[in-house]
């Protein structure tokens, strides 16, 4: 695509790619539980999550959970405590299991109807660029009307997909999308 920027940053640009930003925002609306997993609130929230029903144990087999289901138990009761590497586990499939969970539930808030979702872009910071190399980029908006590919990217964890899904987004902008790879910020509510 002729707007990728290949060298971002060699003269003091900072910012994020924009699907890190979108994916961010993702996140923040599926609702994780706040309590770290390593406080044991935290774990048991995330464990009753993954063991609820059965469907939830398959899935959270399925996103790389592979103890026991005695193991589990002893887990829940107090009785033994998860290793480091466990909690990550935990963690990992907590969060796979969750965006799987809230995915269809924020597609269909994010496509409101055909309507879409107004998002802001907001631009990169160019504070430590010197003056003659600044760029004039402002702050943007845009309605998303489709948000499968960008919800189905983000739910599979994929950032490649969701780069791809963003850009296709992002080309509405005009002739000027490129500078809308790297922002500081996006901004959507469902």
């Amino acid at each position: 695509m002729p707007e990728r920027n290949i060298d971002f940053g060699a003269y003091g640009a900072r910012g994020i790619k924009g699907h890190e930003a979108v994916a961010r925002r993702l996140d923040a609306l599926a609702g994780y539980v706040a309590t770290p997993v390593t406080a044991r609130r935290g774990l048991l929230a995330r464990l009753h999550y993954l063991t609820r029903t059965g469907h939830a144990v398959r899935a959270a087999r399925e996103a790389g959970l592979t103890v026991t289901d005695r193991t589990l138990t002893a887990w829940l009761e107090g009785k033994r405590s998860p290793s480091r590497k466990n909690l990550e586990r935990i963690e990992s499939a907590y969060r796979t299991v969750r965006r799987h969970n809230v995915a269809r539930y924020l597609l269909g808030r994010l496509n409101a109807d055909g309507r879409g979702t107004r998002v802001e872009i907001h631009p990169l910071n160019q504070s430590q660029v010197p003056r003659p190399r600044q760029r004039v980029v402002e702050y943007r908006t845009l309605n998303v009307r489709h948000w499968d590919a960008l919800v189905q990217a983000w739910a599979a964890d994929d950032a490649r997909a969701l780069d791809e899904a963003w850009v296709e987004q992002i080309v509405d902008l005009g002739s000027q999308w490129g500078q809308y790879e790297y922002v500081t910020n996006v901004g959507f509510a469902a």
